[in-house]
């Protein structure tokens, strides 16, 4: 049996190598000279598999950005990261405002996010606030390449009221209210 602070070293490690290099900018700042830190109540790691299972209190945090979940399995491949998934009641994730967007914060119980299809996907009770502007449904996607988004009313089995709400709030006040 390895040693407790070894296996915690090669998970943080493991975290860092995985997550660090291919979220997209909506998820982590993959420029930043910041360390991506996984914290939980236990973990475990797989190299076979290539999967690192983090579960209880979950935190991925960096600077500013935090994923929370009970639980949240970042899978990889050869060529690195493949997908992370994470679950909750809900599971969260706020990014603060950059110099071109609003702060983000967003909530799901499901939360996924393909390095392959550059996709971040909120399922189930989703809600996704960037500024004042407001996504609910039962699924939202969020393809990081494009910058678009989508939403679903039900799940593929069939959850949710089947109906999507989007609240998109005015540019400005510069609407010849000049008093």
């Amino acid at each position: 049996m390895k040693p407790v602070s070894n296996l915690a070293g090669r998970l943080l490690l493991l975290s860092t190598l995985v997550l660090g290099p291919a979220l997209p900018a909506l998820a982590f700042n993959l420029d930043s000279n910041e360390p991506i830190r996984v914290t939980a109540d236990s973990a475990r790691l797989d190299d076979n598999q290539g999967i690192a299972i983090y579960r209880g209190n979950v935190e991925v945090r960096q600077g500013g950005i935090l994923l929370t979940a009970d639980r949240v399995d970042v899978h990889r491949n050869a060529q690195g990261l493949d997908r992370i998934d994470a679950r909750g009641q809900p599971a969260t994730y706020s990014r603060p405002a950059t110099e071109t967007e609003g702060p983000v914060d967003a909530k799901a119980l499901l939360i996924h996010y393909s390095a392959p299809d550059n996709l971040l996907r909120f399922e189930r009770e989703a809600v996704v606030k960037q500024g004042g502007d407001e996504f609910r449904g039962a699924v939202i996607n969020y393809n990081t390449a494009n910058r678009v988004v989508t939403g679903e009313g039900r799940t593929a089995e069939g959850e949710g009221s089947g109906r999507v709400e989007m609240v998109i709030q005015p540019r400005g006040n510069n609407s010849g209210n000049n008093n």
